[in-house]
């Protein structure tokens, strides 16, 4: 072979080994430079509970357990008498409910109330559907598994297979805590 076709041959085998090594160490250079290429933000508006708290094992007699097991919940834990703050609560988590369109019937919404009994007229006519539970146990869990860092009076997402899954703050745009809900339902092959 004469110096040019050498030169040539030489030629073609680098072109060809940096098109398969090449991607391999860019890829390489990438990964180790760190946050380079790493999305910015999160997607979920809701603080996810870590570590996941199953209610069955945690709390093997509370009332919670027949409501979970073909839907999720949004609970609203309240302890006092059902007024204002209650009540634009409850309405709250009913029109989040409704924003999920044809998936409304996979979620359930649920209040979790202390010793005061609920008003059960207002609630018949205003919230039908909703579930009422009053558990000392499951208000304790509950209040023990919210975020120090975010301010009670939220919302408590359970999953159908009993898994205490996120909290919402109060304050939280109803149409943010829907699209994680939305997303969490598209994700899910439950309930």
């Amino acid at each position: 072979m004469t110096a040019p076709n050498q030169r040539k041959a030489r030629l073609q085998f680098v072109l060809i080994a940096a098109v398969f090594v090449g991607p391999l160490l860019i890829a390489a250079w990438l990964y180790f430079q760190g946050a380079a290429l790493q999305p910015g933000g999160r997607t979920n508006h809701g603080a996810l509970l870590e570590p996941i708290i199953n209610l069955g094992e945690e709390l093997p007699g509370s009332e919670i357990h027949g409501h979970y097991e073909d839907s999720w919940l949004l609970v609203y834990q309240y302890a006092g008498l059902c007024e204002e703050t209650c009540r634009n609560a409850l309405y709250t988590i009913r029109q989040s409910r409704l924003m999920l369109g044809k998936e409304m019937s996979r979620l359930q919404r649920v209040l979790l109330h202390g010793d005061s009994a609920p008003d059960t007229v207002f609630l018949a006519e205003e919230h039908h559907g909703l579930i009422t539970i009053e558990d000392g146990s499951l208000n304790r869990l509950l209040n023990k598994k919210k975020p120090a860092d975010l301010p009670a009076g939220g919302y408590f997402l359970i999953d159908p297979l009993g898994n205490l899954m996120m909290y919402f703050r109060p304050d939280l745009d109803p149409a943010d805590m829907v699209d994680d809900i939305k997303h969490l339902l598209k994700l899910s092959r439950i309930g």
